[in-house]
């Protein structure tokens, strides 16, 4: 029988070094390192912690139960307590990079610990990594740097608060860089924006819709191969609407096509479309169009 590869656990920065091969934190719910100063091997291990990396070099790592190759300088996020994978004899040893890791805790009694999950990169694949051009690098590297010589520095009752602004400020950077690459690779993002159009269309022209349901941001993502928080922020880059609001708006675009040309009932119209209950059907519609069903389908004959 083959022997069942448990994870490691790093529940905190003092486990994680240890793991690493690093010298003892400085500090006991914060820590900055370079991937050169750890082995090319951990097997697989649960950080408990938030991290922030800047990968560069061959490597491959395995992010949950995908794979992705650190060609070149990405920039990477994780959310605590997600399975990160090193495996002997699957990559070249990562040759440059470094990373923050701060605890949840770390973040106690601050608003950045209820709004940090309003970030929805901590939430995507790995092959959705940022991809940094060398300035921007430069810039997520000093604030890095910076965190790390205010905890190494004589600790006083402003240090935690210096700090918690370093990570807002790096934050705030990785937004405005995942909006550039939105951007700066609109061809490729276009193209999804077509697929997701067909599939909508595809999901609403169903006749199976009834007993399947309303398509959920989760499945859209699935089928366009991306992962949903990425979706809806590279929708909303590019359109100013999330993938909610493209289903609801393909949603209506449907529900004016039945009300207008056919003779079925606003119940049998909710019930083809997916909804459960007409009341549903009957307030999404009202704030999208300002009308209910019935007033547009008298104010259209």
């Amino acid at each position: 029988m083959k022997k069942e590869n448990i994870p490691i656990k790093a529940s905190s920065i003092s486990d994680l070094n240890r793991i690493l091969g690093l010298p003892k934190p400085k500090h006991p719910l914060i820590t900055v390192y370079r991937f050169e100063n750890a082995p090319k091997y951990f097997g697989s291990m649960v950080i408990g912690m938030y991290c922030i990396a800047i990968k560069k070099g061959a490597g491959k790592f395995k992010y949950g139960q995908r794979y992705y190759d650190y060609d070149s300088g990405t920039m990477s996020f994780f959310s605590p307590n997600q399975v990160l994978s090193h495996e002997p004899g699957e990559s070249k040893t990562i040759d440059g990079g470094i990373a923050l890791n701060f605890h949840p805790d770390f973040l106690s009694g601050y608003p950045l610990a209820k709004t940090i999950k309003n970030y929805g990169f901590f939430s995507y694949e790995l092959n959705e990594a940022l991809h940094l051009s060398e300035q921007e690098k430069a810039v997520i590297e000093n604030i890095m740097k910076n965190i790390e010589a205010e905890y190494q520095s004589n600790i006083d009752k402003f240090s935690q608060d210096v700090i918690i602004a370093q990570i807002e400020l790096l934050l705030q950077y990785s937004n405005r860089f995942y909006n550039r690459q939105f951007i700066t690779r609109k061809p490729g993002n276009e193209e999804i924006l077509i697929r997701l159009e067909n599939l909508l269309s595809d999901c609403f022209n169903d006749e199976q819709l009834s007993e399947k349901g309303l398509p959920s941001v989760q499945y859209i993502a699935e089928q366009l191969n991306v992962s949903s928080n990425y979706l809806s922020d590279m929708l909303r880059s590019i359109t100013g609407q999330t993938t909610q609001q493209h289903i609801h708006n393909k949603l209506i675009e449907k529900a004016k096509e039945l009300l207008s040309t056919t003779n079925l009932s606003i119940t049998e119209i909710a019930y083809q479309l997916g909804f459960e209950h007409i009341q549903s059907f009957s307030k999404l519609f009202k704030n999208k169009v300002n009308q209910s069903p019935l007033e547009f389908r008298t104010g259209f004959n």
